[in-house]
């Protein structure tokens, strides 16, 4: 199923979740720029190496947490990601205010890469992508509008079929499905990051921290005066 579009619209600007949009946009264009081997370099320097980080836990070594948040391993990456977080990020930061948003995101993020390096310490392949820290966003989402519809495209014999499914269907099948990948992925023992594969359990890290952390970063003017289960027209 390919997420369209929510049935619950913010009522301020989300001025946080377009700006992480145009910057994760604009440095991927950057890594595009880039020859195939300055490119692998770049995400290799910049992307956070679970051994790396356990073998020297420097300042360098630290920051790559955050930075690894904002590059993407290709098109489809970093498009998929950010059509994400435009349909659900700007309803979270709506509830949570736009500094507290951030703060956040960047927290949701903190806690995928710590799972991730939980689950394999050992690994030597970058991990890159905003996919840890919309996990967040998705959980948080899950929590504050239970009762919320997602549009989605369903290919039937490859003709489109738009449907409208309840959030907590849709986000809790995505969530089930990354813990079946990850205990496959352990099992397996196959690699996981920027060249190997998907992180799943940096999804299902972030995505605990943000169910975790949602209620607590909400605004609670809003959250009283507003009910999570609202809906607005379109």
């Amino acid at each position: 199923m390919l997420p369209l579009k929510d049935t619950v619209r913010s009522r301020s600007f989300p001025l946080v979740t377009y700006a992480l949009i145009l910057a994760n946009v604009l440095i991927f264009v950057f890594e595009a720029s880039l020859s195939p081997r300055a490119f692998e370099a770049f995400l290799t320097s910049f992307g956070m190496v679970p051994r790396r980080l356990l073998d020297q836990p420097d300042a360098g070594q630290v920051v790559t947490v955050f930075t690894s948040m904002f590059l993407h391993g290709g098109w489809l990456h970093v498009i998929s990601n950010m059509w994400a977080l435009f349909i659900f990020g700007d309803n979270i930061e709506d509830r949570m205010g736009h500094f507290r948003f951030f703060v956040f995101y960047l927290i949701c993020g903190m806690g995928a890469a710590a799972a991730h390096v939980l689950a394999d310490p050992s690994s030597a392949v970058p991990v890159v992508g905003a996919s840890g820290a919309l996990s967040g966003v998705m959980g948080a989402y899950l929590l504050l509008f239970p009762r919320a519809r997602v549009v989605a495209l369903v290919p039937v014999f490859l003709l489109p079929w738009f449907v409208e499914v309840p959030a907590v269907v849709f986000i809790g099948l995505w969530f089930i499905t990354q813990i079946f990948n990850g205990v496959l992925s352990l099992s397996g023992g196959a690699q996981v990051g920027a060249y190997g594969g998907v992180a799943w359990w940096a999804h299902v890290g972030g995505f605990l921290v943000g169910l975790v952390l949602a209620k607590a970063f909400a605004r609670r003017y809003l959250y009283r005066q507003f009910s999570p289960d609202e809906h607005w027209p379109w």
